[in-house]
């Protein structure tokens, strides 16, 4: 690794939802103090230790392999202790990145990730710098398409993080028993207390997961099984109804509308194949 490169591009007035305006690498020996950035920014340390302080996350060891994402407007330090580390970077901003929020892909309050799969991490990277100094429309939504796989990767390695016996359990487990019992009354108390924690830590932590509520989950699932039996199946609405726990069609009838801005007729008209 070169000791200091990088590249900075302005953002596209077409881009749209998503645009990587920087990217450099560089083994570095000081640390960044007090900074405030205009975009969102990730970091990639590749080997070393070191810290990030963060204005909402606080101060955290890091030890590499692992990256750390930036937010716009957010005083940050971060640096590495005296033996340096090697880092790479790229700046990014976007409407897309609302969605990475709301889906907690990437989280100020956790903005650190290990890594267990540092080669891919590695490659997503040289391909976002090498789009951005080849510098032509189609690179430059390379670059772009490169930094949201970056933020899958690193979401699905941060969710396979085995949890701590104090967490209260692995929570895609806990995603999964919700799906497999989404048709049957959940009692949240006896829910919390199987999966060792309290009613109000499991109604946390799934919201944090999935974006919503145990139950609200549970009637999503419900309702994407509803639209698959109304495309693929002749069923009638009322045995679909009862297959995905609703004894009443009507009511059915008119949550799905309220869901949906459609009936489950219509529902079936517009989607149907053959």
């Amino acid at each position: 690794m070169k000791v200091t490169e990088a590249v900075y591009r302005s953002p596209l007035a077409a881009a749209g939802g998503l645009t990587v305006t920087g990217s450099g690498s560089q083994r570095a020996m000081h640390s960044v103090e007090a900074r405030k950035l205009p975009s969102y920014a990730v970091v990639l340390v590749e080997d070393g230790r070191g810290f990030l302080d963060a204005e909402t996350s606080g101060r955290q060891d890091v030890r590499g392999p692992m990256l750390f994402w930036l937010f716009p407007n957010r005083k940050h330090s971060y640096g590495p202790d005296g033996e340096g580390w090697s880092e790479r970077w790229a700046l990014f901003e976007g409407s897309l990145v609302r969605d990475f929020l709301r889906l907690r892909l990437i989280s100020e309050q956790h903005p650190l990730v290990e890594l267990r799969n540092l080669d891919r991490i590695q490659r997503l990277f040289a391909g976002i710098h090498a789009d951005l100094l080849e510098d032509t429309n189609l690179a430059r939504a390379s670059a772009a398409a490169s930094l949201h796989q970056l933020v899958v990767l690193a979401a699905q390695q941060a969710s396979h993080v085995r949890p701590s016996a104090r967490s209260g359990g692995d929570m895609a487990g806990i995603i999964e028993a919700l799906r497999r019992r989404a048709t049957q009354t959940l009692d949240m108390a006896a829910f919390a207390e199987e999966h060792g924690m309290s009613p109000a830590t499991l109604r946390r932590r799934v919201t944090a997961e999935v974006g919503l509520p145990p139950k609200g989950f549970q009637l999503r699932v419900r309702i994407d099984r509803a639209k698959e039996l109304l495309t693929t199946t002749d069923e009638k609405i009322e045995i679909i109804a009862a297959k995905i726990g609703f004894e009443d069609p009507f009511y059915f009838s008119r949550l799905f509308h309220e869901r949906e801005n459609c009936t489950p007729r219509e529902f079936r008209a517009r989607f149907r194949r053959g």
